[in-house]
């Protein structure tokens, strides 16, 4: 499987961004077709102690990179991209990886 990654950072407003997040941003993404599975993790601290480096984590899951590429040619894959930048821009590292599982 392939998933895209995002995570994001603490946010200067935790209450807002969680409103938009879990109201907006999720919902959006959930309709992105080829979307096989999406976990959503709100980190609570860091090993080191504190609150750590992030705040949220999403793991969006496609069958293949092919799977993956069609879906983010969609009008649903850019309005879920579009909706990100517009609250969490600043604050957001996205990357694309390859479960292995040996």
């Amino acid at each position: 499987m392939i998933k895209m990654i995002a995570l994001y950072k603490h946010p200067e407003n935790k209450e807002a961004f969680d409103k938009h997040y879990y109201e907006v941003h999720a919902p959006l993404t959930a309709k992105i077709p080829g979307l096989r599975k999406m976990e959503v993790t709100k980190v609570i601290g860091s090993p080191m102690g504190g609150e750590g480096k992030y705040y949220l984590m999403c793991e969006m899951y496609y069958d293949d990179m092919e799977s993956f590429k069609a879906a983010m040619k969609t009008p649903e894959a850019k309005a879920s991209g579009k909706d990100a930048m517009s609250f969490a821009g600043e604050i957001i590292t996205l990357m694309i990886g390859e479960e292995v599982n040996e």
